[in-house]
């Protein structure tokens, strides 16, 4: 029998796994790292993680979520009962003692499963800054409080205060108690969608220049100053800083398929698309909505629609694809602008006419064939991405539940994590402030007739690079990681901001970092969620309320032929010839195959143009 001393040696080296699996493991890599991806992509793993997927949805808060956790009231909604090794440690308004005695002008409520359609709050850039007032957090009702809410949607004074609990997000609850959450996780920026998506994708948001929707020519090239909306502290060459949600000019449906008059946002250098293909790795964003409605004819200055719509829960209908939502759209490199389809399966995560750019459709046909991509980010609809005034967090469950449930049945499930995270958080109260590492001095009027930067940000760390308007970390919110190699039932402390996630995927692949002070530098690592010693080898099923369905062994499972379902305009064509696109050339002859007969019902919305979303 082993000593005391040698057993405690040997869980202290256990507990190091999954750090050191982290890093670049070079000669002392394990056996698992000598395994290339599957035969979809050309670079070995520093862990036995082979996929990762990344479920990214729309403005909340931690606190918004998970303020009382593990307790929920009970009294109505789905019932939920934590296990007794929950641990105590969460950094929530519950064990902050903030739910009475709370220094802002209203307690914070919480709001009941019928109470799930609200109104959006205030998350600009400036305001979420002023909420904090440089720590004390007191200041959220007169900055980024909605007021009146219109229409069908919940309100009530001081509503930016209220939160759900585990009997309307049990989902996530659930989750929480299988698999690892981190309560330490923030906004690389403060700000709302345009910017949180593209340090997801680059830790960058820096490196914008406007560009007019009409002609395609960026604005420095011409004699105009950039749009002050799109291009935030423009050098002398207009390249600036993005906060706001400029619409990416590489997209035929940005900008009302290109009828406004607001300028584009194109952004410079590199995102981890560009890093991972300079490796071979496959990867894709999968959006729903993506398809589009009435496909690229083929011409020039014409362009695709994609004006289809789902109803929410509350009956309201919402179309389904956001451009501003869809960030690899603003690099040219990584984008996607008619909205082509891949030609098959088997390109999917590869290079095509797509470029890396996918429906969700094509996620679930991948997915079912065994064809994975090595990295996959995942985008909801509207109406299921949680985002308050179109969506809710009744339907952002039924995505989850209905996508991880998916996961969990595939034959990739063995070499998956799955990250559950968020572009930023509304503008709902969070208590936990994040002292800026970052600072930024910008002095000029922002949208709340203050100082764009507030004292705060102003007075933090010099900005890395010199890079103005990117002052964080700004925000908290949800960061959870299901996987069979998840710790369970751990809350992990580490802070991280959304440039972890692609920290992750450059340490897993060996890829370098993004580079012009990316975030991804110094973003927290992930690995405090995982124990690739010792998997927990769980397949966790949930109900569409987010209860608990089965839990039991990771069962094996074949993959199956699929493949792409085919957009509106080759519905007709579909039906006599096999489902998977036929190989036709690509650019305008693919586009005019796509636009052959198009036909297809729709409900239809008027699109609206959201200034901060």
């Amino acid at each position: 029998m082993a000593s005391r001393g040698r057993r405690a040696t040997t869980r202290s080296i256990g507990a190091l796994a999954g750090a050191a699996a982290l890093t670049l493991l070079g000669a002392h890599a394990p056996a698992w790292a000598a395994a290339p991806d599957g035969g979809r992509g050309s670079s070995s793993t520093a862990t036995p993680i082979k996929h990762v997927v990344v479920l990214f949805d729309e403005n909340v808060s931690f606190d918004h979520y998970f303020a009382t956790y593990p307790k929920a009231a009970n009294s109505d909604g789905t019932k939920f009962t934590a296990s007794k090794n929950t641990p105590k440690d969460v950094d929530n308004l519950r064990t902050a003692g903030l739910l009475t005695k709370n220094p802002n002008q209203y307690a914070p409520k919480r709001l009941t499963p019928s109470q799930a359609m609200t109104c959006d709050q205030n998350h600009a850039y400036g305001p979420e800054q002023y909420a904090y007032n440089g720590g004390k957090n007191d200041q959220f009702v007169q900055n980024t409080d909605s007021g009146k809410c219109s229409g069908t949607l919940f309100g009530e004074p001081g509503l930016v205060m209220d939160y759900y609990d585990g009997n309307t997000v049990t989902g996530l609850w659930n989750y929480a108690q299988h698999y690892s959450m981190n309560d330490r996780s923030y906004s690389s920026v403060y700000g709302p969608s345009t910017p949180g998506a593209l340090n997801l994708i680059s830790g960058q948001t820096h490196g914008v220049v406007s560009m007019d929707p009409a002609s395609g020519t960026e604005n420095p090239k011409q004699t105009a100053t950039p749009d002050s909306y799109t291009v935030q502290s423009p050098d002398a060459k207009g390249v600036g800083t993005v906060v706001n949600d400029p619409d990416p000019a590489y997209d035929d449906c940005a900008g009302k398929d290109h009828t406004s008059k607001n300028a584009l946002a194109s952004m410079q250098d590199r995102n981890i698309g560009d890093v991972l293909n300079s490796k071979k790795i496959t990867w894709g964003w999968f959006q729903g909505g993506f398809r589009p409605s009435t496909a690229w004819d083929g011409k020039q200055g014409d362009y695709a629609k994609c004006d289809t719509t789902h109803t929410n829960v509350g009956g309201a209908a919402a179309v389904d694809y956001s451009p501003h939502h869809s960030p690899f759209q603003y690099y040219k490199s990584t984008s996607n602008p008619h909205h082509l389809p891949p030609k098959n399966v088997d390109e999917i995560g590869h290079n095509g006419q797509a470029n890396h750019n996918y429906d969700l459709t094509d996620f679930d046909a991948a997915l079912k064939a065994g064809k994975l991509p090595a990295v996959s980010f995942v985008k909801a609809p509207e109406y299921q991405d949680g985002h308050a005034g179109y969506s809710d967090p009744i339907d952002e469950q039924h995505f989850l539940v209905q996508q991880i449930n998916a996961l969990q049945k595939s034959p990739q499930w063995k070499s998956t994590a799955v990250v559950i995270a968020y572009d930023d958080s509304d503008g709902w109260y969070d208590h936990a402030y994040a002292k800026p590492r970052n600072g930024s001095k910008d002095t000029s009027t922002g949208s709340n007739g203050k100082a764009t930067d507030s004292p705060a940000c102003q007075a933090g760390p010099a900005a890395v690079g010199g890079y103005a308007d990117r002052c964080g970390p700004g925000t908290r919110q949800p960061l959870l990681v299901v996987s069979p190699y998840s710790k369970v039932n751990k809350i992990d402390h580490t802070r991280t901001d959304q440039s972890s996630i692609i920290r992750f995927i450059e340490d897993n692949w060996h890829t370098g970092r993004v580079g012009d002070h990316s975030f991804d530098a110094a973003a927290g690592s992930l690995a405090g969620m995982f124990d690739f010693r010792h998997p927990n080898n769980r397949q966790v099923l949930l109900n569409t309320d987010g209860s608990v369905k089965s839990v039991g062994p990771i069962r094996p499972v074949k993959a199956v032929a699929t493949s792409i379902t085919p957009g509106p305009a080759m519905q007709n064509t579909a039906e006599t010839t096999d489902a998977s696109f036929p190989a036709v050339p690509v650019g305008i002859a693919a586009g005019a195959l796509l636009a052959a007969g198009a036909t297809g019902t729709y409900l239809t919305l008027r699109r609206r143009e959201r200034r901060t979303a």
